[in-house]
């Protein structure tokens, strides 16, 4: 059986003895009297770092013992080194355990059980069971910083059986052995297998970053500590960037993107305007025909060609098309009241350079020809 030093999170390096070591598929299972390193588990991710000097890759729980692989083989009996990676242990411990403050004081003003769990490199994901609003949300973060700057202890015990029944305590799974309590003095109690701060006051700070609803419930994406500040300053950076694009100061660049987005309202408003109008130009100049017609109109996007079109083929017999240049030649849409454009669509593609297909009344697509090569095409082709 292994011992866990991790209910003490501050641990960073220890010693300890080799008591087995099994070539594996991927290097070494080594297993020690004693270890600090933190296996999968509990919504978690392993430890790293290293054992003399040798990198610790993955470590798991596997029945009483906790197996470290490693790269090399260790002699069993000997006495090893082990050195926890800290900056990410640290991290891990501030999210983990301001995660455990949210949900205690979810659970204290809302009556909140924490249904799922998972920590990552873009922040925790925490699942309430009760649907929480806007001002709910921001209730329970007060809550939960005011915890951090009280700075109350984070202590970790392991009750008897007997004990333990008499415990009021967060869980997700009905325990009843070797049970890991957390407790975080006036705000959560909570069994859980990580390790954690010393005090609140090293979380440093909670932030939720987003709130939404999920299964009937609430799911929060929250940081804490230095991510949470590393969160912040990217924030300050984008919000600088944009205050200098505006020209306004930080805290007017929400009422500049509004006067923005007014005016872009307007000039879209207008551009529309001027759309209809090269297009009633264009429109307005048709006349009746029997043979085939074709009309440029660089100035019409897709549905600009399409309202061409759709007026076009209703005064021609036969085949109405519209072309509008793009970068690589023309768009085109091509209309008949009379002719299934289908098979049209295959030779007029193959001719021209084209893709693009439709319906039996209408194709669009583009070609990557020679203005004078589609009106020769179209006036050679009978129909």
């Amino acid at each position: 059986m292994t011992e866990r030093l991790y209910d003490n999170g501050h641990i960073k390096e220890f010693n300890a003895k080799v008591i087995a070591c099994n070539k594996a598929d991927k290097g070494y299972e080594l297993i020690l009297d004693k270890t600090a390193f933190f296996p999968n588990g509990g919504g978690q991710l392993a430890d790293g770092g290293t054992i003399n000097g040798i990198a610790v890759l993955d470590v798991n729980e596997k029945g009483t013992d906790i197996v470290h692989t490693v790269e090399k083989e260790f002699a069993v009996g000997l006495t090893v080194h082990g050195a926890i990676d800290w900056e990410t242990r640290f991290n891990r411990m501030q999210n983990h355990t301001g995660e455990h403050i949210v949900c205690g004081v979810a659970h204290r003003l809302y009556g909140c059980e924490n249904t799922g769990f998972h920590m990552g490199t873009f922040g925790i994901t925490c699942d309430l069971s009760v649907l929480l609003n806007e001002e709910q949300i921001k209730e329970i973060e007060y809550e939960a910083n005011r915890a951090v700057f009280e700075n109350v202890p984070v202590t970790v015990f392991y009750p008897d059986k007997e004990e333990l029944n008499t415990i009021d305590y967060r869980s997700k799974l009905d325990l009843t052995e070797n049970v890991r309590l957390v407790r975080i003095e006036g705000y959560d109690l909570c069994a859980c297998c990580a390790p954690h701060v010393l005090n609140t006051g090293e979380v440093g700070l909670i932030k939720i970053l987003e709130h939404y609803s999920h299964r009937g419930g609430t799911r929060l994406l929250m940081k804490c500590g230095w991510d949470a500040l590393e969160d912040y300053n990217e924030k300050c950076r984008s919000v600088a960037a944009v205050s200098a694009s505006l020209c306004a100061k930080q805290n007017e660049i929400a009422q500049a993107v509004e006067s923005l987005k007014t005016e872009k309202a307007k000039l879209d408003y207008e551009l529309e305007a001027i759309k209809l109008s090269q297009l009633n130009k264009y429109i307005n100049r048709l006349q009746l025909s029997e043979n085939n017609v074709c009309v440029f109109a660089d100035e019409a996007d897709s549905d600009g060609l399409r309202e061409i079109v759709n007026k076009g083929k209703e005064l021609c017999t036969a085949i109405f098309a519209a072309f509008s240049a793009d970068a690589t030649g023309y768009k085109y849409c091509i209309g008949s009241n009379s002719v299934d454009l289908r098979g049209f669509a295959k030779e007029f593609n193959s001719a021209l350079n084209g893709r693009g297909g439709g319906r039996p009344e209408m194709i669009q697509g583009s070609v990557a020809a020679e203005k004078e090569k589609i009106i020769a095409f179209l006036n050679a082709t009978e129909m």
